[in-house]
């Protein structure tokens, strides 16, 4: 161990990754404290309550999905620009995101508002669920305005190193949403006892907070601004480039986002007290994951800088280090599920009937090896081949992988062999480990390796429009 701490110390890229990696470790570790936080809470309310935000905080997921891969679009042209010091570049790519991003946050803050009651009818037939979850939505539903905006400007940050700056934005907005979240279930300080809808208000809050934090950033900043107006310039070149990148990664994310929405659709109509146990498993497994994300986050940024150097075979150097990291952080992902287990299951068992109870504890136990199988497909995937520019790859293998694969399966044993809920459970969760060989033949054949960037971008297409 003393041997390996060593090289990881002396080796300059392991440094380097590492810089980026713990900012990022942190953000991951606050999102899923908040994650957390709503869970324990609301253990104190009920087990309806647990369920119902569990069911729409989907739609949460779908959405992050979405910003996930616009961002992906920002990190791989933005860090690859920045290691050609060409800033421009950067803000234009910055308002090319921020198109996208408003009108797919506004698109889903609409239905929030209008329509939560079927959207909740996605997940389940339960009228109490539906209820309670419909009133979370009516109010997240501003969050999602805020949280489009606060993403891009992150990514952009991420892409150019400021990852610091982005973990203190993250810690003020998630220390504000637990400490609203404690205020608006017990009752503190006087105020009413909400519990599903001041979780809602508590998110709500802690996001506009967020995006008036960036505001101020953005006006100390020498260079990387926050501005609307950025949407405003075009570039055609760049555009053209952003969308070629941008949409089979928005692809990829959000039919991985939809798909496993759809897992939990599956399991919903099968048993409420499945979904219950869940809400468990999902805090568990982010918890696992924090590092596998941190390392395909930070990898990303850092390979996508060498390529924009054109030191390619620095680059594939690089990727085979990411490779063992991220080997090592699934095995120490799965070692957390089994260690919060018995935490977990002493505490959830307050609110849990003994189905639930049994479900969470299996749940658990499939987590604890499904981590591996997710660790490595999203450091190749969304970290080492999207840093090349590749984010074709991770789209089709994602969508055969998960739609004609995993869901299919999980109807059919669910509704036409109908077996156990936690037999279709494990079923759904086999869909990491199929697309191995395929993603690893394709890591091995550097196919994914490219410099991305163009010269001369401006003089050529100055009064070019989008």
């Amino acid at each position: 161990m003393k041997r390996l701490i060593n090289k990881l110390k002396n080796d300059e890229f392991y440094s380097q990754i590492w810089k980026l990696v713990l900012p990022i470790l942190i953000q991951n570790l606050l999102s899923a404290a908040v994650s957390s936080a709503d869970v324990i809470m609301l253990n104190e309310v009920g087990q309806e309550a647990v369920a119902s935000v569990s069911l729409a905080t989907q739609f949460a997921g779908i959405l992050f999905s979405v910003y996930y891969g616009l961002g992906t679009g920002i990190t791989m042209l933005c860090a690859q620009y920045y290691g050609k010091k060409d800033m421009r570049a950067i803000n234009v790519v910055h308002g090319i995101a921020l198109r996208f991003s408003l009108v797919i946050s506004i698109g889903f803050a609409a239905c929030a508002a209008l329509i939560p009651e079927l959207m909740m009818k996605i997940y389940t037939d339960d009228l109490a669920l539906i209820t309670l979850g419909a009133s979370y939505l009516r109010i997240i539903s501003i969050s999602y305005l805020c949280w489009g905006v606060i993403e891009v400007y992150l990514s952009v940050l991420r892409s150019v190193g400021r990852v610091t700056i982005c973990t203190i934005l993250n810690t003020m907005a998630f220390t504000i949403n637990i400490f609203l979240n404690a205020v608006f279930i017990f009752g503190l300080f006087g105020a009413p006892k909400l519990g599903v809808v001041g979780v809602a208000i508590a998110t709500s809050a802690s996001r506009v907070i967020e995006l008036i934090g960036c505001f101020v950033v953005s006006a100390v900043s020498q260079d990387v601004k926050l501005k609307l107006s950025y949407m405003l310039i075009k570039n055609k070149l760049l555009f053209h480039d952003y969308v070629r990148l941008s949409l089979p990664a928005l692809g990829n994310d959000v039919i991985w986002g939809v798909a496993f929405s759809m897992y939990m659709a599956i399991i919903g109509h099968i048993s409420s007290d499945a979904v219950a146990a869940n809400a468990y498993v999902v805090v568990v497994r982010n918890l696992g994951t924090i590092f596998c994300f941190g390392i395909a986050s930070a990898g990303s940024v850092l390979l996508g800088k060498i390529i924009g150097e054109n030191r390619l075979e620095d680059a594939l150097t690089g990727a085979k280090k990411m490779m063992k990291l991220t080997v090592f952080a699934g095995a120490i992902g799965g070692l957390v599920v089994l260690a919060c287990m018995p935490v977990v299951l002493n505490y959830a068992s307050g609110a849990l009937n003994e189905n639930s109870m049994h479900c969470l504890k299996v749940m658990l136990l499939i987590n604890t090896y499904y981590i591996m199988g997710t660790a490595v497909n999203t450091s190749l995937i969304a970290g080492v081949f999207r840093a090349g520019g590749d984010s074709r790859f991770g789209f089709i293998c994602d969508t055969i992988d998960m739609w004609c694969y995993a869901i299919p399966l999980g109807l059919i044993s669910a509704f036409v062999l109908k077996l156990p809920v936690l037999v279709v459970y494990f079923l759904l969760c086999t869909d990491e480990f199929v697309k191995w060989p395929w993603v690893i033949k394709h890591y091995k054949s550097g196919k994914w390796l490219n410099n991305i960037t163009r010269d001369n971008l401006f003089e050529e297409t100055t009064t070019e429009n989008a």
